[in-house]
């Protein structure tokens, strides 16, 4: 149990191993393209609502749970202030992805969220979506570029990052309460 606003709730412990991971130069390779008909949208500006049903679509399926715990005004207090930047993957104009890059550290550019929806998973483009959205995370000019990653993630996460120029730096075993009213289904290996 764990108590928000001095009310006890319901949670799950989830024990994960979060990798930590740092890229120290820009891409070297030619730029990939994305498939005709798919763009990346950059700098995108949504509503409280609009963000967590994008955020909750990618993010479900491997346990993202933070900002969803977050309170209507908190989430939207940080939309409107954190130095963030949203941008979205879109297939002949519907949403298929999204990103988010924290800014906080301008020499030390975070990639904060970075995820498909599930009917995009498997059509090829995860590779090419992640290599535009590092070359804008590089065109901020940072002396790095970090990203983590956990074993709630997708199983194709960790190696995708390593093969586009990331460095494990650490490895972490954190264990989370997980408030049950978000509706998460935690599998049962991650269950603490």
């Amino acid at each position: 149990m764990i108590t928000d606003l001095g009310f006890l709730q319901p949670v799950t412990r989830m024990k994960v191993v979060v990798t930590f991971m740092r890229m120290n130069t820009p891409p070297a390779t030619p730029a990939l393209t994305l498939p005709d008909g798919w763009m990346l949208e950059d700098d995108v500006h949504l509503s409280v609502s609009q963000y967590r049903s994008l955020h909750f679509g990618v993010g479900r399926q491997c346990c993202w749970w933070m900002r969803q715990a977050l309170s209507d005004k908190a989430l939207g207090q940080l939309l409107a202030t954190a130095p963030i930047k949203i941008g979205l993957l879109r297939e002949h104009g519907h949403i298929r992805g999204f990103y988010e890059l924290n800014l906080t550290d301008p020499q030390n550019v975070n990639l904060a969220y970075f995820g498909l929806l599930p009917e995009a998973i498997g059509q090829g483009v995860g590779r090419a979506f992640l290599d535009g959205v590092l070359r804008r995370a590089w065109a901020t000019q940072p002396r790095t570029v970090r990203v983590n990653t956990c074993t709630a993630d997708h199983p194709r996460a960790l190696p995708l990052y390593q093969q586009m120029g990331f460095a494990v730096i650490r490895r972490v075993e954190e264990e989370w309460d997980v408030p049950d009213r978000l509706g998460l289904d935690i599998p049962a290996h991650l269950r603490g």
